[in-house]
């Protein structure tokens, strides 16, 4: 593991040191100096100490508003001035006051310029915004928190540069494809968790992303996985271990964190044999998104023949399920954080009581096995108030929104 040791206000990741990257890090962030940090590291390479410099971030935050209502932009979106501007044109106007923008979606490219070597070449080759620092900037000023959002294990441009640290194909050399002929990193792949947090630490200092959103956060589930071969066949220990990793790596800067995870995770007490298990995630983070859209669960849900026409009650059903389950002292679920109690058959485990209001759903405002105009999305809306939480994201792939389902601004 690394071990660091913190002057006050030190931030820069270990990972600046690992790369041999310190001062250029520093350099690019082009902020005052402050402190020194020394950084030891044995992750994986021969031990290696290095004082660095840490800086002060040349960007302000905003706080994380006690009920956050999001809208999801696109790189390609957020790299369009026409586009965006309307996405931040229904945040003025009604109770949006949140924006999820892409930093790394499923291509593996990054939508912003950071001058870090590390990324080269993977800098808004597709889609993204020369101009992020001062979008972000303009967005601040109008009272809208930003999330950055961080599409993790799937990355084909990475597993491009590092095939061997790809899920790895059984019957063929190299990585492991889904049936889009997307690649997947491993989920063990100790190199790549020093990348993304790099990738993190620039977003928040250097762009100025309130909150960092991970998503992605699991092993592949679509395409023949059967020929799927990962370093740890222990899915859901090994992503915890990730997990706790992350947390570890950036809590020192106080940066708010989010991941995403299947909706069935907060009514399956298993792995759903992507490695994510609401327990096993919900220490890590400040908050945790079930992506809860209706379309996505299958035929026979909680009886439900077509869940598209019940979408009050799946995310009712779903959502109180996992208040419940933050709420209870007591799990079946093995993790790292429980405690097993004596003589109990089944196995149960004590774990801490969590607030209910670290659960942030996704909600769904895209047609795909109906039609979702206001009166669903609204229904999903009324479901989560219904368990007792208040805030919302809602993901549409097009970003275009359902206006009319949201509350105008006074």
């Amino acid at each position: 593991m690394v071990r660091r040791v913190y002057s006050r206000f030190s931030f820069l990741p270990a990972v600046a040191g690992l790369f041999g990257i310190g001062a250029l890090t520093a350099a690019y962030f082009g902020m005052p100096l402050l402190t020194e940090t020394v950084y030891t590291s044995d992750v994986g390479l021969s031990q290696v100490s290095q004082t660095v410099k840490a800086v002060i971030p040349a960007v302000t935050h905003l706080p994380t508003p006690q009920a956050v209502r999001a809208l999801y932009m696109t790189s390609c979106v957020v790299g369009t001035p026409t586009v965006r501007e309307s996405l931040v044109r229904i945040a003025k106007e009604t109770e949006i006051n949140s924006m999820v923008i892409d930093i790394k979606d499923f291509s593996g490219t990054i939508s912003f310029k950071t001058g870090n070597p590390l990324f080269s070449g993977v800098e808004i080759t597709r889609c993204g915004a020369s101009d992020m620092y001062d979008f972000i900037k303009m967005l601040h000023e109008e009272g809208i928190y930003v999330i950055g959002r961080i599409t993790v294990f799937q990355d084909p441009e990475y597993t491009k540069a590092h095939p061997e640290e790809a899920v790895q194909s059984v019957s063929r050399e190299g990585p492991w494809k889904d049936h889009k002929g997307l690649s997947f990193v491993d989920v063990s792949s100790r190199p790549f968790w020093e990348y993304i947090v790099a990738l993190a630490q620039i977003s928040y200092t250097e762009m100025g992303f309130d909150e960092l959103n991970f998503d992605y956060v699991r092993y592949p589930s679509d395409g023949p996985m059967e020929d799927a071969r990962y370093q740890n066949p222990h899915k859901a220990e090994a992503l915890e271990t990730f997990f706790k990793y992350l947390h570890e790596q950036m809590a020192p800067i106080g940066v708010v964190l989010s991941a995403d995870v299947f909706g069935m995770t907060t009514t399956n007490e298993d792995d759903l044999n992507i490695g994510q298990v609401l327990e096993r995630t919900i220490p890590y983070f400040d908050y945790v998104a079930p992506m809860v859209y209706p379309s996505h669960y299958p035929a026979g849900f909680n009886g439900w023949s077509n869940p598209n026409n019940h979408v009050y009650d799946v995310v009712r059903f779903s959502m109180d399920e996992a208040v419940r389950r933050l709420l209870s002292t007591t799990t079946p679920v093995t993790a790292f954080m429980h405690i097993p109690i004596a003589s109990t058959t089944p196995q149960l485990y004590e774990k801490f009581l969590y607030d209910k209001l670290k659960l942030r759903p996704w909600l769904q405002d895209f047609d795909y096995g109906g039609d979702y105009g206001p009166k669903e999305v609204r229904a999903q809306m009324q479901a989560v108030y219904d368990t007792g939480l208040d805030s919302w994201m809602l993901w549409s792939p097009s970003n275009k929104y359902t206006v009319e389902a949201l509350t105008p601004e006074p």
